[in-house]
């Protein structure tokens, strides 16, 4: 048997494709070639392969070997086909039974001592051999806590090469070697961070539970040591947690990230880049291999964008279009790579660069042009986007020193969330819409969803007056239908909508 053919998985963004990689042995001078749109990493596999089964007792071909990866017009990157080919080439001399590694994916990276090293995307990729009706997948010890989150396949977790060889019926000594761990990142949960911690800002607190409920967009402006950053680090801990779907989603994108995943963690995401970051670090980038940015790191949790301003114009600009679509789609010479990108955004800033413009007691030496060039570094469509924008004032320091804590905890806060969302989501049964900030403005202004007039009265004014635009428009009334939901109203009054628009621009109804 001069042929043999076994099974991995190539990604393109979160997406597996099932590939199948072939091995030949032909009379001609001893080499080894690998085909099939390998990247540099993936050439470099021979040499791998070579040493790793020399060093793990396992005869290797002395004649020429090539491996083809197919669909040979699928771009295949990174080092995580280093088993598949190893098993692919002991068995084309017998080493390995053929027929043993025909109906088994192999996923991993080899040593030169012959040990399996843990790869980054083994989730996603193991959720694809399972899509793909695969039974039995072989993964580096590393990763055998993550590629078990997937249900319905047969996961085997190998040390070293030597032991899948023995896996597939292969006669070798298996030596006993330590496993190569996947390096551990330490975060601290968001479910530690309570909301009875937050002094003083009781309006703040408010505005905070509205986002949640309703999944909207927030941004908070105020100076230095107003407690944006303590408000937005606790919205994570007061989100519903998590559904099982959701969390492997969760879970998929930190596996392509390369951090460790040892189990499905129903808390949402927090992501907060520092101000440097790039549009290629918040949106994603990669020219060959495409690699998810913060949005998409933040998918199904909070996009935490402090000091806004300091952005880059061109970085900002880049989430208007995922804000709309929950999606980014990365596009590159030979390859198109879809990542989702479902986030709650929270931008904070200062309002001026000395962060002391309209603050009493304290003097601004920001000139008015200076100021206003400030505010301006946001553009007025990513503006329009963000649902609640409100104005956070420092707490007087008798009372942030007083000791005492807030009356609304997190676990409180979280409730009325819950119960404020069943009510949403009984609302849109049916609907492909979960929570208010996802409803289309047309579907609130028409039909059997459109207020009375003398509810709306306020609003439409706002709108005749230019105060507001129609996508201000249609945010204000997402905000009055989640308003409606916490207060367990079946539709917005007057009340409901005039603090909507308060929340949206500052203005009273």
């Amino acid at each position: 048997m001069s042929t043999a053919r076994t099974w991995a998985v190539a990604l393109t963004g979160v997406d597996g494709h099932l590939v199948e990689v072939e091995a030949d042995l032909s009379n001609q001078t001893p080499g080894f070639q690998i085909i099939g749109l390998p990247d540099k990493a993936l050439g470099e596999a021979a040499q791998r392969v070579r040493n790793a089964c020399v060093n793990a007792g396992l005869d290797f071909p002395r004649r020429r070997v090539t491996v083809n990866l197919s669909p040979a017009s699928l771009p295949k990157h990174g080092s995580g086909f280093d088993v598949s080919i190893a098993v692919a080439t002991l068995a084309t001399e017998g080493v390995v039974p053929p027929r043993a590694i025909r109906s088994a994916v192999h996923i991993g990276e080899l040593g030169l001592d012959g040990r399996l090293r843990p790869v980054p995307g083994v989730l996603p990729a193991v959720f694809a051999a399972a899509r793909a009706g695969f039974e039995r997948v072989i993964v580096p010890h590393g990763n055998a806590e993550e590629a078990r989150l997937v249900p319905g396949i047969e996961v085997h977790a190998a040390i070293s090469l030597a032991e899948v060889a023995a896996v597939h019926g292969a006669d070798v000594e298996v030596a006993d070697l330590e496993p190569v761990a996947m390096p551990s990142d330490d975060q601290v949960a968001a479910a530690s961070l309570d909301l009875a911690d937050v002094v003083g800002q009781d309006e703040a607190v408010e505005a905070l539970v509205v986002a949640a409920a309703g999944g909207h967009h927030m941004m908070l402006s105020g100076p230095p040591g107003a407690g944006k950053t303590m408000l937005a680090r606790r919205l994570p801990g007061i989100l519903p947690p998590l559904s099982d779907a959701e969390a492997l989603e969760v879970a998929a994108i930190r596996s392509l990230t390369g951090r460790s995943v040892t189990r499905l963690d129903s808390v949402a995401p927090f992501e907060a880049p520092h101000h440097s970051a790039s549009a290629a670090a918040l949106v994603g980038g990669g020219s060959r291999v495409a690699r998810p940015g913060a949005i998409v790191r933040a998918h199904r949790g909070v996009l935490f964008l402090d000091e806004t301003p300091e952005f880059q114009r061109v970085a900002l600009d880049a989430l208007r279009q995922p804000l709309e679509s929950g999606r980014i789609e990365l596009i590159r010479s030979g390859f198109t790579a879809t990542f989702p990108a479902r986030f709650q955004l929270i931008l904070a800033m200062n309002p001026c660069p000395c962060g002391q413009y309209g603050v009493r007691g304290e003097e601004c030496t920001c000139p008015p042009m200076m100021i206003r060039r400030y505010a301006g570094r946001l553009s007025g469509p990513l503006r329009d986007r963000i649902d609640i924008d409100l104005r956070v004032a420092r707490v007087a320091a008798s009372r942030a020193t007083s000791g005492e804590r807030s009356t609304l905890t997190s676990d409180a806060a979280r409730a009325r969330v819950l119960a404020a969302r069943g009510a949403a989501q009984e609302r849109w049964h049916g609907s492909p819409w979960r929570v208010n900030g996802d409803v289309p403005g047309e579907r609130l202004r028409q039909g059997t969803m459109r207020l009375p007039a003398a509810v709306r009265a306020p609003l439409d004014r706002a709108l005749e007056r230019g105060a507001v635009t129609l996508r201000a428009y249609d945010r204000v009334l997402r905000i009055a239908w989640t308003l409606a939901d916490l207060a367990g109203s079946g539709m917005p009054g007057v009340d409901e909508l005039g603090r909507a628009l308060f929340l949206k621009k500052g203005l009273l109804a």
